[in-house]
Order: structure tokens, then sequence, then C-alpha cells
């Protein structure tokens, strides 16, 4: 997640799942706070190199977490089924974009942050903040293709720019989904987690700024696409996620 900007949900929420036992709609609660976290840590670790642009990260994250409440509502309405099998299409156009992205070329590397256009900030922040809000996660593997796609930033800063907006939106969706579902937390497995993907995020920013952005712009897509299939697998051949 520190490295790239993104991911950390989509390891988390599975993780929570699968390995850790957690019912779908609380691990989703809970992936809030293990992500949120981590990013904070990330973010502050970017911040310090200039990395951020922080008028688009800010006017990003308002729109996001007004849109998150809403989306907590719907969240609490539906299975876990469905909510795995409406998350793998999102992160497979993720993970292609952001693949094609890559392939665009490193020209872009160290290019400071692109003009401000207002509509299309406070657009892409609604959108990312339903998906914020319905599947419980930070949206950073969808944050990254937009910043990058939609709103022209280089990649590099892209990864430190979403970092502070999924710890701005991670917490207001986190608050949005304890006002409307009350999810009963395992507090114990959740700080762990939290605590542990803190360290890595921290860990994955040193890593991430010594590596050619196309690297890892196709490493981020892999993974996506990668945990994207293993969800879908499990749902439709071997039972879906438990609880």
């Amino acid at each position: 997640m520190g490295a790239v900007g993104g991911g950390g949900a989509i390891l988390a929420l599975p993780v929570l799942v699968y390995v850790l036992d957690q019912p779908v709609t609380p691990a989703s609660t809970a992936s809030l706070i293990v992500v949120a976290l981590a990013a904070a840590v990330g973010a502050g670790s970017l911040a310090r190199d200039g990395q951020v642009c922080w008028r688009m990260a800010l006017a990003f994250a308002a729109p996001a977490a007004v849109a998150s409440l809403p989306a907590a509502l719907a969240n609490e309405a539906v299975s876990g089924v469905v909510l795995i099998l409406a998350f793998v299409p999102i992160m497979l156009v993720a993970a292609g974009a952001t693949w094609q992205r890559a392939g665009a070329g490193g020209a872009q590397e160290e290019r400071a942050c692109p003009p401000f256009s207002p509509g299309r900030v406070v657009v892409a922040g609604a959108a990312v903040g339903v998906l914020t809000g319905f599947f419980g996660v930070g949206g950073g593997f969808v944050i990254v293709p937009v910043l990058t796609l939609w709103l022209a930033v280089s990649f590099r800063h892209a990864v430190a720019t979403s970092l502070v907006i999924i710890a701005l939106t991670g917490a207001a969706a986190l608050g949005s989904h304890l006002v409307v579902g009350g999810a009963s937390l395992d507090v114990a497995v959740t700080a762990t987690l939290a605590g542990a993907t803190a360290v890595g995020a921290y860990l994955g920013t040193l890593v991430g700024g010594r590596l050619p952005q196309p690297m890892l712009a196709r490493g981020f897509a892999l993974l996506t696409a990668g945990v994207a299939v293993l969800l879908l697998v499990d749902t439709l051949a071997l039972g879906g996620p438990p609880g």
C-alpha cells in the first residue's frame, strides 16, 4: 500500500474474511480501520518529500466523504456474496486501466502536480466515496487510476496523494459504517492487523521511492487483477465467503 498508493483494502478485506474468519459485513468495517491507519502513516512519510498534491487531495476527499454515507446504508442491505461479485469487475477495470497507463511512458516520472480542475475532482471524489462506503475499502485501487488517467497526475504523485485521500475518506466512511450499522468488530484482530499494516505501509514508501514508476504501476495492476480472480473463483466455484 505504501509503495503503490493503494491495494491495502483489496488484501485487507479478503484476509479478514478468508484468513481471519470474520463475516463480510463486519470485515468491511474493520478493513476501513486497517486501511485508513496505514494510509495515514504512508502519507506522512511521503508528504515530507513534497509528493502530495494537497489541494487536489482535500478537494477530492470532501465529496468522497459525503457520498460514503448513503453508500454505507446500501452496504447494510446486501449480502456478502453480492458485495464480492460487485467488487470484482471494478477491480479488473482498475487493473486494466493502470496496466495500460504504465505502458504509456515514463516521461511523466517527475512531473509536478497538474493544474487543478474542480469539476473533475468533485466528480471523481463522489464516485470513489460511493465505492468506499459500499465496499468498505479505502479505494486506492481506483483512486490511483483516477488520478493518473482522469486528472493527469504522475504516478509517483498519485501514490502520495492517494494515501492522503484514503486516510480522509476511510475515516469518514468508517464513521458512516458505525453510525448506520454498528457492526460488531473483533477489536483484537482489527487492532493487530491495523498495526502490522501501518508498519508495512511505512516500509513500502521507502521501497516505492526507489523503484521505476512503470514497474510499480504494473505490479499494482497484477496484484489487483490477481485478487479479483481469486475472489471470483471462490464465490462462484468454492462456496463463497464465510459468514
